[in-house]
């Protein structure tokens, strides 16, 4: 992976993708180890994307919509989504890591931080009407909370009848299952608290660190 300055050519994942012009920024990932890659180039005209016989070019102008998620997935637990809605295109979708082989999915930090960060840059450029987006829908992050909540709770009330029936390796175990559940979900929530940010303004919970 080789990543430069906004004026400079980025590329991600190089071995399945072309190297754009200068001043142009690419980012590449494959989505599923059979599928083919996507590759995204910022154009002076717009977003260039190509996935197998497929290509197109959204102007910056139609854009209407930016989603900003963390999405951990089985493979890999360190995992952004930028999801993109424009008129008259297909919903484009940004990943932070790319299938490398049938058990591991590589992180591409640094190449996904460098294109997501110009592509708002452009975009706020261009002044379009545009909503930027952050976290999971309200409708699903809310009762989300409540589950993990409940389940926090239902776990300590565990713990707590183990120690008082002197069951202390039943209660241990308890505990430190609280403790990563807790660790991870609580993470997980911070990161997709629903909202709106500035193009200006990336949430840096949503960006992975380079």
């Amino acid at each position: 992976m080789r990543t430069g300055s906004a004026d400079k050519t980025v590329v991600a994942d190089v071995t399945a993708a072309e190297t754009p012009p200068a001043g142009e920024i690419a980012y590449t990932y494959r989505p599923s180890l059979l599928g083919a890659p996507w590759q995204f180039t910022l154009t002076p005209a717009g977003i260039a994307w190509t996935a197998g016989r497929r290509s197109g070019l959204v102007p910056y102008e139609a854009v209407r919509r930016v989603r900003l998620s963390y999405r951990p997935a089985n493979m890999q637990s360190y995992r952004f989504v930028t999801e993109i809605w424009a008129e008259g295109a297909p919903r484009l979708r940004v990943v932070s890591t790319s299938w490398k082989s049938m058990f591991l999915q590589e992180r591409l930090d640094q190449g996904y931080a460098v294109f997501v960060t110009a592509l708002h840059r452009r975009l706020s450029e261009v002044g379009a009407p545009i909503v930027y987006e952050r976290g999971t829908h309200p409708l699903i992050y809310w009762p989300g909370v409540a589950v993990f909540g409940v389940v926090c709770l239902a776990f300590i009330v565990l713990a707590v009848r183990g120690l008082q029936q002197n069951v202390l390796a039943g209660a241990a175990f308890v505990a430190v299952f609280l403790a990563v559940f807790a660790w991870h979900g609580g993470n997980f929530l911070r990161r997709n608290r629903p909202g709106t940010y500035r193009p200006d303004a990336v949430p840096d919970v949503l960006l992975p660190k380079t």
